[in-house]
């Protein structure tokens, strides 16, 4: 009477039409995750937390709870008002008379109501058999009082309603009339007319009207919120749920038409209980109406404990939950039911029900939102275990319902609309940093895995460019105790590139009785968390290192996403340190340094592979097109001080893009130096080194025209767009010490050969020209560089061809690198530098 008095006919058949919409579309929903597996007690938070994680469910539960919880204190509030308009003392009369003996004011009112959820309390208390078999008694009563009011349309007379309306000074009657059925009636009542509500004294709107009516549809969930009590809740709930929405569909749409068609608008705008008049028999009208409200109520009040049982049994709430988790000796939870009806109490205060009515359907809507989200996450995920039962949904009633939903939330409040999100989005954020990691699956990764599938196979690999080059680092890992600090400047230069930390067990599968990486998997899953890195791990079994790094080179990633470049620590006689007991992310008392990863090899031990098998993985690398970078001493950088030291100066990145091993071939433009001078830049425009300054060091030698190369080099910078400060240094004095143990004049047949060989795959044969003396000449040259920089980038040669010449090869570096503190030795393969748009 109500939806049909303001919104007239027409209106209120699209109102239906648009709430058993929405309806429709969150019960093929919830008809579908009912029929994928087996249901527990919690309803729709059960099924939205187990599909979209603890965040989403957490959330969400509460506030299904507070829906619950407000939408039983919405019908108990209705439930007063038809016994107050049955046994109430009429306005203005302070003594009552006949039947009309309840004094009417707020807090008599919110006695009443507290009385009758007092025995909803009862009755939810004693457990879920006996509220089945309440409710299937009130079933039979409304159903017999249903009968009995269709009829009453056919067999009453025409007759006029006295409806006695508060006034200023006491009370006004004014006559609503119920003509029967008649064409004229039904004519006036099509269209809308919205006027006061005499309740509240607001005037009504489509919107408020809408916000009303909506709910008496949202006991779809009646069902779901006790499927922990079911026997068999994937068969019954879609059952029972269709069969209970269609039905009462059909009944609305027919008493609206009926209402429309025998009652004047002023009976049904002004008096909400008029059915009670027109019946033939009206005390059972009122046994109807207390029967309905009574079991919406209680039908609330239960599913509302089940849900924060079901919260506080999945622990994401801590100890705020810890006392709902209390149950009879029969299972029922009495503790959730008292704290519910504890906050049903709390609501019963706001005294008027249309005024949380809003408020109510702002909640429902949104958590039919969120399972009609659920279902369309878990449908676009595609994975192979979501096969319910239940087919008759697609996305496209999944993405439906949701808009239906967001617009209709909307279109009702705003207001309550944005703060019922902006509450959801605080829980959100709340469960996201505080609650425990569930076992339950997230549907997250199934949609991240379905995306990320789908992009790689568009990322093809022969559309690179190199103007979009980006830096795919392959980091060989021993141990990470000895490694932390590398793992960490590593994340720094990969520049939102593919980043793996590679391992390699020497071990041998035909001997062992299964695969012992795996329970190392989230040893090294950990460390990646750890150390808020953004690498992929990737572990192997190998007879020897350089076996187990060939298999990574060519194995790791995926696609368009495979490593360009093979980063390894330097091969030295020097102790490992165990970093990852001094980093900070695990110097808090909190946390235990123990990862399940081995202690530091003792420095007496012999080492896992030779100099020879060190520099044959560079050499192999090298082969396969991929740049190498050494990196010594890194483990002594320490980035948090050196970049938060004094502002001035700043700490500074030195760049020596010259192969200071072959003096004879000093230039800056080929391929290993740009790759070099890429690199550092890459360092540089990381967020943590961005106040350091690179400085580029030119060696040049007397009457060589210096300032030209200078002003050379300078522009090269210029397009490349790097921004360096270039420092001369003079090295005759060094240069001098090679041409003095060479065994050719500069210009010679065997310079001449290796300058033609350069452009191929090459491996030099000047190792054994370069002297220790020069090269401790050359480390000394690199060192006087004052101030002293966090970290110096230098070239690496190619590894001679002759591998007996290998460990010489390695000594070289060893003394050029000695006592530089962090230092990176690189060699790029592949042009990586860019001077057009």
């Amino acid at each position: 009477g109500f939806v049909v008095g303001h919104a007239g006919l027409y209106q209120a058949l699209a109102m239906f039409a648009v709430a058993y919409f929405i309806i429709g579309m969150t019960v093929l929903s919830v008809c579908a995750i009912a029929t994928n597996g087996a249901l527990d007690a919690g309803g729709a938070y059960y099924m939205i937390s187990r599909a979209l994680g603890p965040e989403f469910g957490g959330s969400i539960g509460i506030m299904f709870f507070l829906a619950n919880v407000c939408g039983s204190a919405l019908y108990v509030l209705g439930l007063v008002e038809a016994v107050v308009d049955s046994f109430g003392i009429p306005p203005g009369q302070k003594v009552g008379t006949g039947v009309h003996v309840l004094p009417q004011s707020y807090w008599y009112e919110l006695l009443y109501g507290t009385v009758l959820l007092a025995l909803c309390l009862l009755v939810c208390l004693v457990g879920a058999s006996i509220y089945a078999k309440a409710t299937f008694l009130i079933f039979l009563i409304v159903a017999g009082v249903l009968g009995t009011v269709l009829i009453s349309f056919f067999a009453t007379r025409p007759i006029r309603v006295p409806i006695r309306l508060p006034h200023l000074n006491g009370s006004e009657i004014e006559n609503g009339s119920f003509t029967g059925f008649s064409l004229d009636t039904l004519q006036k009542n099509l269209g809308g007319d919205y006027a006061v509500d005499y309740t509240t004294g607001q005037k009504m709107s489509f919107s408020s009207v809408f916000a009303v009516m909506f709910n008496g549809c949202t006991g779809i969930m009646a069902g779901s919120n006790m499927s922990g009590d079911l026997k068999r809740p994937s068969y019954s709930i879609p059952r029972g749920t269709i069969s209970a929405v269609l039905f009462t569909y059909l009944v609305y749409n027919l008493l609206a038409f009926l209402m429309c068609a025998t009652c004047n608008r002023v009976l049904l705008q002004k008096d909400y209980g008029f059915l009670h008049d027109i019946s033939i028999f009206p005390p059972l009208v009122t046994v109807g109406i207390y029967a309905a409200t009574l079991s919406a109520a209680m039908s609330n009040l239960i599913g509302a404990s089940r849900i924060l049982y079901a919260l506080a049994r999945d622990d994401l709430f801590g100890r705020a939950l810890a006392l709902a988790k209390k149950t009879s000796a029969s299972g029922n939870p009495v503790m959730a039911v008292i704290l519910s009806w504890m906050v049903v109490q709390l609501v019963l205060f706001s005294g008027k029900l249309n005024t949380i009515a809003g408020v109510v359907t702002t909640f429902f809507l949104l958590v039919y939102a969120t399972v009609n989200l659920a279902c369309l996450a878990l449908e676009w995920a595609s994975a192979p275990n979501f096969r319910p039962t239940f087919r008759y949904f697609t996305w496209h009633t999944c993405l439906l319902g949701i808009a239906g939903c967001c617009v209709m939330m909307f279109l009702i409040s705003p207001v309550s609309a944005s703060a019922s999100l902006g509450f959801l989005l605080l829980l959100l954020l709340a469960l996201h940093y505080l609650s425990p990691s569930s076992t339950w699956g997230y549907i997250s990764q199934a949609l991240i895995f379905h995306q990320v599938r789908k992009y790689l196979l568009m990322l093809d690999v022969r559309k690179d460019h190199v103007k979009f080059w980006r830096p795919q680092m392959l980091l060989m890992v021993q141990n990470p105790r000895g490694s932390a600090r590398l793992i960490d400047f590593v994340n720094d230069l990969k520049k939102s590139g593919l980043y793996i930390l590679g391992h390699v067990e020497l071990q041998d599968l035909d001997t062992l009785p299964s695969d012992p990486l795996q329970s190392q998997q989230d040893s090294w899953l950990s460390l990646v968390d750890k150390l808020n890195v953004k690498a992929f791990v990737s572990l192997t079994l190998a007879p020897s290192v350089q076996h187990g790094v060939r298999q990574l080179l060519f194995t790791s990633g995926l696609g368009g996403m495979r490593p360009n470049t093979l980063v390894l620590g330097f091969y030295d006689d020097e102790a490992p340190q165990d970093g990852l007991a001094r980093h900070p992310a695990f110097t808090s008392s909190r946390e235990e340094v123990p990862l399940g990863f081995p202690p530091l090899r003792a420095p007496t031990a012999p080492k896992l592979l030779s100099a020879r098998e060190y520099v044959g993985i560079v050499a192999d690398a090298l082969k396969m097109l991929r740049n190498v970078l050494l990196a010594r001493q890194l483990e002594s950088l320490d980035k948090a001080w050196e970049l938060r030291r004094a502002a001035s100066p700043p700490p500074t990145i030195h760049v020596w893009p010259v192969n200071l091993l072959r003096p004879d071939s000093a230039r800056y433009a080929d391929t290993c130096s740009l790759f070099l001078l890429q690199m550092a830049c890459v360092l540089n425009m990381a967020r943590a080194w961005r106040r350091a300054r690179l400085r580029l060091f030119l060696c040049v030698e007397a009457g060589a025209m210096p300032h030209a190369q200078e002003e050379k080099l300078r522009q090269l910078l210029k397009d490349l767009r790097i921004q360096a400060q270039i420092q001369l240094v003079p090295w005759d004095a060094v240069t001098r010490l090679h041409w003095q143990t060479c065994r050719g004049p500069p210009g010679g047949p065997a310079e001449e050969e290796e300058e033609e060989e350069e452009g191929i795959v090459n491996f030099p044969t000047n190792t054994t020209q370069v002297s220790d003396e020069y090269v401790c000449a050359a480390n000394k040259l690199v060192l006087e560089q004052s101030p002293a920089p966090a970290v110096r980038f230098l070239y690496l040669p190619r590894p001679p061809a002759d591998t007996s010449l290998y460990p010489l090869y390695l000594h070289q570096l060893e003394l050029l690198t000695r006592g530089l503190g962090p230092t990176v030795l690189v060699h790029g393969v592949s042009a990586v530098t860019s001077t057009q748009l």
